[in-house]
């Protein structure tokens, strides 16, 4: 929400005069926090790192009251670190958290760690809940050292010009922006209440389309209807005979007898006979390997190019969404690749990431129009055809019985957590009906369709949320609120 205010002399509201932050206050420096001190969660003085400046301002809170580490007099004394009092503003003064431009007040006088700096007002006619204000409204990383580790220097500090109004105004001003910031608040967190709801309801969409609940089932519009219906147990059967006739076409056209190499036989699905018993009528559980009949890691070849053949990122597979334009370059030619070219009803997996949660997420490519590759942090699949849905897998996969197998397989090596191939083939599907299918696909984008454009609403309504509190803070400090 920081923006920087220039004000000069001659655009000063009358009474008002321009100082430096120097001249108004004193700049306070942090002390090196020693590692044998830290960790105690009662003591004397307590002692705040960056960290607990994020947390406050995360929380949409102003004051560092309750901290993690404390240590007592005899330790300060023995570090000589003097506290620095309450109703300091504190804020990062090196590395990528300056550019957060996040700011706190001490609520009680209190250490910071030699990563933060303070400014404590020098007079009485300087109110600390103005300087505060006035603070969040500068972007010190635009101040900051072009230096591998970006920092700011006291002086750099002191010579920000400060409007300064008489100490009355300067409270009647803070007393309008908080009352105005107060309705803007209640309106944000309403927001974000609304932000909640949607990705309740998103999740329990997706909850009943595994279940079945989210449409007629194919075996109750059968009855209703007086006709017959192929249930989920014969079109496994046609799938996995429709499988390995695939694979037996595959070992003919490289001119090799179907007798040559072993046919990989399927896996029934791990579920127990709770989960067996859920299922609607019409329904059968399989394996994710039984319904595919292709299954391949990406690219291990670094992008190295500006332009070429894309290949998408690893952040690119979200669940139940690829971004087709999140993507780097390979200088080579796409024949060298050709084996790795995406095609739409692709399904991807997410192999590896440094979140465990994002592990083994799916989602179906489509409306691709030109050629993509995938790296090898991302697994590929391709059902057999004709066979299940692959938008209706991608669903399924992300969710209730199917997710928790995988999450149970994600293993964590070297900080990166990831599943294998062999993981996925094991996935347990819940597979309605052909027809029922279609139709639980179809329910499901109608609805996220809704839910993506109110969230689409919701985000631009915060957007402009965010500007209108820039505003009110840039005329609060020229003298026009």
């Amino acid at each position: 929400m920081s923006f920087n205010v220039k004000p000069t002399n001659e655009c000063l509201p009358p009474g008002w005069k321009l100082t430096t932050l120097g001249e108004s206050c004193r700049v306070l420096a942090g002390f090196g926090f020693p590692e044998r001190l830290q960790g105690r969660t009662q003591g004397e003085i307590p002692f705040f790192k960056v960290g607990d400046i994020s947390a406050v301002w995360k929380r949409n809170e102003r004051f560092l009251n309750d901290a993690k580490h404390y240590i007592s007099y005899a330790d300060a004394s023995s570090i000589r670190a003097r506290p620095l009092p309450a109703n300091t503003i504190v804020f990062a003064k090196i590395g990528a958290a300056i550019a957060l431009n996040r700011r706190a007040m001490l609520g009680t006088a209190a250490l910071v760690d030699n990563n933060i700096m303070g400014l404590s007002p020098s007079f009485d006619n300087l109110d600390a809940r103005f300087l505060f204000h006035y603070v969040c409204t500068l972007k010190l990383d635009e101040l900051s050292r072009a230096t591998t580790v970006p920092s700011v220097r006291k002086s750099d500090i002191e010579n920000i010009s400060l409007p300064l109004p008489p100490v009355f105004e300067q409270r009647c001003i803070v007393a309008e922006i908080e009352k105005q910031f107060t309705r803007l608040d209640a309106g944000v967190a309403s927001l974000k209440r609304v932000q909640a709801a949607l990705k309740r309801y998103c999740a329990s969409v997706l909850k009943a389309a595994c279940e079945g609940r989210l449409v007629a089932t194919e075996a109750e519009l059968a009855r209703k209807e007086g006709r017959s219906y192929e249930p989920a147990t014969e079109l496994l059967t046609r799938i996995l005979r429709q499988r390995r006739t695939e694979w037996e076409s595959v070992r003919a056209a490289k001119c090799q007898t179907t007798g040559k190499g072993q046919y990989e036989e399927t896996r029934t699905p791990e579920v127990s006979g709770e989960a067996l018993a859920m299922l609607p009528e019409g329904w059968t559980w399989a394996s994710l390997g039984q319904l595919i009949g292709y299954l391949r890691n990406g690219i291990s070849t670094k992008p190295d190019a500006e332009d070429g053949l894309p290949i998408l990122r690893i952040s690119a597979v979200r669940p139940l969404s690829v971004n087709l334009s999140d993507v780097r370059f390979l200088g080579e030619s796409q024949n060298n690749f050709a084996d790795y070219l995406l095609a739409n009803g692709d399904l991807l997996f997410t192999r590896y990431n440094g979140n465990p949660e994002l592990v083994g997420v799916c989602a179906m490519v489509h409306g691709l129009t030109y050629p993509l590759v995938h790296p090898d942090k991302l697994i590929r699949a391709k059902l057999v055809s004709p066979g299940a849905l692959p938008s209706f897998v991608s669903v399924v996969a992300n969710v209730g019985i199917s997710r928790r197998y995988l999450a149970k397989r994600v293993r964590t090596t070297a900080g990166q957590a990831g599943i294998s191939g062999g993981d996925l083939k094991g996935i347990p599907i819940p597979l309605p009906p052909s027809a029922e299918q279609k139709r639980i696909v179809e329910e499901v984008e109608r609805r996220i369709s809704v839910i993506v454009e109110i969230e689409a609403t919701v985000k631009a309504n915060l957007k402009r949320a965010e500007r209108l509190r820039q505003s009110i803070l840039h005329r609060a400090f020229t003298g026009n609120l």
